[in-house]
Parts: structure tokens; sequence; C-alpha cells
């Protein structure tokens, strides 16, 4: 899901942005049962992002800028929207509070609501925040400190059902100190909580007498015509599965005004018409391009392309709530049997085939080579179908007389769910479900609409199974907000997942601001979710980024592939240029 929250996000095409986040063939070329296969194509070479535009070239105002997708959004209400799509669209409609640099660290940017950085107390326990005094909504209202509180007390209260009510859990109390000043006070030190200020507002004066438990059926964030945005973009249309148009607000508060004057973002049903669509100029970006395609779309010579990896990885997450299954029977309440199952995917086998080499094993939900990154601390699945076999032995299955094992009279059968659209999951899903029925697992995959699968499956956690992605979205790799108890549906912890081990780890390494201290914390971390498993951690992927000419932007406003949205990373100063047609 690009879900997010705390520091990931839910991705619908890495979609682990991405991210969450894909391949066009309908076959694949793995080899499941046997040895790992050898790649079948050189990995694609990693291209970054270049400026489009030299010193001397002035931006042009106007134009219309095509940002393609294969996801309808579920709201661009920031209380709520947690997906990628979602987060798409708000990115263009909605500011933060602080924005990240390309350092990942917190900015405060022209476009940003905070007039400041946080001042914070010596104990760490009070943060003390400055907004502009001129930023108003698209209806003209000033954007103050009511909003910024109202938006916390919303998204921390439990009967909102905000997924990501685990990052102001800690939150004591909120002053308001002047209209565009807050102090907020701590319960005690919690270390990512200045990443977790990097939010969105929703505006109080529409919400604020709404009560929490109707929030998410409120029209604000899914009708444009009772959506107030306060970014550069207004949300004027939205046609569901087909297109969203956001116009330029011709009274954004911002000191930098955006040159491009209007956004479509525009919905396809597959990877492979929306990379169709790039080749012809239909769309100006696609950030996620099968790298089965990369070639033909490189052949075309008139479309920037980018290959760096992104911060998103894809996960196989197993639902530990009984009642998702016949007899509420708990199919992965063994830890064995989890082990055997992560043991029996072939990772490599899909790298190599699939993701043409672009993708890197994942045994633990840190993003690799950072400072948190545990290495060989986490436990390292190798592809073994003995191994599998032995351990689903050991947790007391056997095979029935259809080859399919059994336990206390269940049969090993579960429907996995992923979303539409994505071919590099639609193809994984093929190898994942062959793997599995050799060492006797019934894997039955399913495709579902992306909004829908979030909406309906996801967010409540009634599922089996999820094959997704999360976006590392946040520089703090904080994560109890996607695997602690707290996080139990509507929350990111959607399979039910239930550790007070790892819930208390967790909570002390965001106890203390040493990042030495914390680092060795999260090995302990990685140790404990990767034997403990409550997902299989596939792997890190990159997904191949291409963008028309026509878009102009110079080096320091270029896209930034290792942080979330960083695909239109100083939009603002972006513009359009068709004179050279």
């Amino acid at each position: 899901m690009k879900k997010g929250k705390g520091w990931l996000k839910p991705l619908a095409l890495l979609s682990l942005t991405g991210a969450l986040l894909v391949g066009c063939s309908s076959g694949n070329n793995a080899s499941p049962g046997t040895a790992t296969p050898a790649p079948t194509k050189k990995p694609v070479e990693q291209v970054a992002p270049q400026a489009t535009s030299t010193d001397d070239e002035k931006p042009i105002d106007g134009g219309t800028f095509t940002h393609s997708t294969t996801s309808d959004i579920v709201t661009i209400n920031p209380i709520f929207g947690n997906d990628t799509a979602s987060g798409d669209v708000m990115e263009y409609t909605q500011a933060y509070l602080y924005n990240r640099n390309p350092s990942f660290d917190l900015a405060v940017y022209p476009w940003s609501l905070a007039a400041e950085l946080p001042k914070i107390s010596e104990d760490g326990l009070t943060y003390t925040i400055k907004m502009k005094n001129h930023a108003k909504w698209s209806d003209g209202t000033p954007i103050t400190a009511d909003d910024l509180i109202y938006t916390i007390n919303a998204i921390k209260n439990p009967e909102t059902g905000s997924p990501e009510i685990t990052k102001y859990d800690k939150v004591k109390e909120m002053k308001k100190l002047d209209d565009y000043t807050v102090e907020i006070k701590l319960t005690q030190l919690y270390a990512p909580f200045a990443f977790g200020l990097m939010q969105k507002l929703a505006p109080a004066h529409v919400l604020k007498d709404v009560p929490f438990k109707e929030l998410q059926a409120h029209p604000y964030g899914k009708d444009p015509a009772k959506t107030p945005t306060s970014g550069p973009y207004k949300w004027s249309e939205w046609k569901q599965k087909e297109f969203h148009v956001l116009d330029a607000n011709p009274d954004y508060w911002g000191e930098k005004k955006p040159h491009i004057q209007k956004v479509v973002y525009k919905i396809y049903a597959d990877q492979n018409t929306q990379v169709q669509a790039l080749m012809k100029g239909d769309v100006d970006l696609v950030d996620s391009i099968p790298v089965t395609q990369l070639e033909a779309v490189k052949a075309k010579g008139n479309i920037n392309i980018s290959t760096e990896p992104g911060p998103s990885y894809e996960y196989f997450a197993f639902n530990f709530d009984k009642k998702n299954f016949p007899n509420n029977y708990g199919l992965f309440e063994g830890q064995k049997t989890r082990q055997a199952i992560a043991h029996a995917i072939n990772r490599q086998g899909i790298i190599d085939n699939i993701l043409k080499g672009t993708g890197k094993i994942m045994d633990a939900p840190f993003l690799p080579g950072t400072w948190a990154d545990p290495g060989d601390a986490a436990v390292h699945y190798e592809y073994s179908v003995e191994k599998a076999k032995q351990l689903l032995k050991e947790d007391g299955w056997v095979a029935g007389a259809d080859g399919i094992l059994a336990k206390d009279g269940n049969r090993f059968s579960f429907e996995f769910i992923f979303n539409s659209g994505n071919s590099r999951r639609e193809q994984a899903a093929v190898v994942i479900q062959q793997n599995l029925k050799e060492v006797g697992i019934e894997a039955k995959p399913k495709a579902l609409d992306f909004s829908a699968l979030v909406d309906q499956y996801a967010n409540p956690g009634k599922f089996q199974v999820l094959l997704l992605g999360w976006q590392l979205s946040d520089p703090d790799p904080d994560g109890i907000s996607t695997f602690g108890k707290k996080a139990f549906p509507p929350g990111n912890n959607a399979g039910w997942y239930d550790n007070p081990k790892l819930d208390a780890l967790w909570e002390k390494a965001v106890s203390t601001v040493k990042q030495e201290e914390r680092a060795a914390i999260y090995k302990e971390v990685g140790k404990e979710i990767s034997t403990n498993l409550p997902y299989v951690f596939m792997y890190q992927y990159g997904t191949p980024r291409g963008m028309t000419s026509r878009v102009k932007y110079k080096d320091e406003f270029k896209p930034v592939s290792m942080i979330p949205y960083g695909e239109t990373f100083g939009f603002l100063n972006w513009w359009i240029d068709d004179t050279k047609k």
C-alpha cells in the first residue's frame, strides 16, 4: 500500500512508493523449485535525474503537466490519506508544515507552512512551532495555529480512525501561544517526533464541528467542491478512475508561485497502457516503468529516464486475526510455518527475472545502507524447498490426498491479494503461487482495485495475506506505527501482529536521541522481526521513471529518487517548454 505511517507509506505502484511500487509481460522467467536462476538480462544501468535546462534558460509560465498512475485516490484529507495515489495528489494540493530536503533533513522552504525550524527544549519534551502568518486556504481562510492543533488532536483521537495515530500518541498537551505559534509538550522523550511534524494540515474551519468518529465519512477530501487546499494547486475536478484536474491557485500565498498552470493526474488501467501514453506524448511523467519496456522508452529519444533505486520495499504480510480464516483457524500461528514460507519463496529469482536485477533482497524493514540498517543481525532466508518442507513438518503440517498440507483438519490454503494493474506484482504473484505449491501450500492470488483494497481489506484488517509495498517515507526508522499493537486496524498494522518483545524494543529505541544507542537497539529489532516474521520481507526495488523532455527544471530542483514523492521535488520551479517541438 503507499499506506504510511510513522515512517512508512503503502505503495500502489511500487507501490514502496514505489512505492512502495512493475513489468508488462504476462509471463515470467523464474524457475520455481530449482536453484535460483541466473538473470536473463544484465541489470539496468542506474541513471540519475539530470538538469533539463541550462542556467541561461528562463522559466515559462503556463502549460499543463500530466502525471500518470494506475491507481485512483482514496482521499486527500491529510488525516486519512496515506496511499500512494492520494499522496501524489496531495503533493500538489496540500502544504506540509515542514518539508524534507534531499538529504532527508527537516527543512523550511518558501512553500512550507512553518516559518522556522521547531525550537526544542533542553529536555527534548517541548517543541515550539512558529507558522507563517500569511498562509491561506484556497477559500481565503487564514491557515493558523488552530489548524495545527486541530489536525494533531484529530489524528491522535482513537475515534477518528486515522492510520497516523502513533505519530502523536505521545503528545501530552498543546498550547496556542498566539495565532501562529504552538507549544507542544510530550509525555516522554520521543526521538522521531520532529520528523512527525512533516505533516499536512486539515482545515479546522471546515471540520471542527464534525465528531471525530464521523470525520472519515465527511466529504472533505473526497469532493473537490468541499475541499479547500493549502498548497499551490486547487482540486478542481475528479472523474473517478479517469483523472483529477488541479489548477494553480491564483491567490496562492507562497512567495514562490508555480510556473505550470494546470496538473492533470491521469489514471490508466495498467502500466502497459500508461507507458504507451508516455511514448505517444499523452502524459509527461510515469514514475514506474516496467523494466521490460525500458529500452523501447529510451528509443523514443524525447524522454528523460531515471533508474536510481528508491526508498521502497515489497512485502508478503500475514494476517494473525483468526476471524479471517475458515473455522477461525489461524494458518500463520506457527513461527516455523512463517519461516518455511520465507524459505519457499524464490526472492532472488523474482529479482533476477522480473525486476531484471533492479532489486535487492530485504530481510528487515530498514533502508539498506542507512545508520539503522541491522545488516547481518537480521536473519536471512535462502531459497530452499527442502528447508521449507522440513520446517512445515516440524510445525505439524501433513500432506493430504491432494498434496496440500493440513493440520487439525484445516487445509493450508489461503488467498493473497495485491493491486491490479501492477504488472510487477502480477508476475511475482505467479511465482509465489508456484513456489508455495511445491512445498504443499495452496496460495491463491487475487488482484483488486487499489483504493478498494486499501479501504475494504487492508485498513480494516480483513484479508488473509497481502502482497504490497511500503515506502520508507520518514527519515526516522521507528516502525512501531506499522508493527506495533497500538497500530492495529485502522492503523498500519493491518495484519494484527502482536509481539510485546518487539514493541518494547521499538519504544526503547525512540527513548534516546543518541544515534549509536539507537542503532544498537535496531540491530536487536532486526533480529527479532526477521526471526518472528510478521511479513516475508521481499526486496527493495527501484522503479525506472520517465519524463518528457518538454518538462524543464534546473539542477537544484531535479527529481530526488531517495525521498518519498521525490519525483516532483521542486515542482514549483519547473516549467513546460513546447517551443522546440
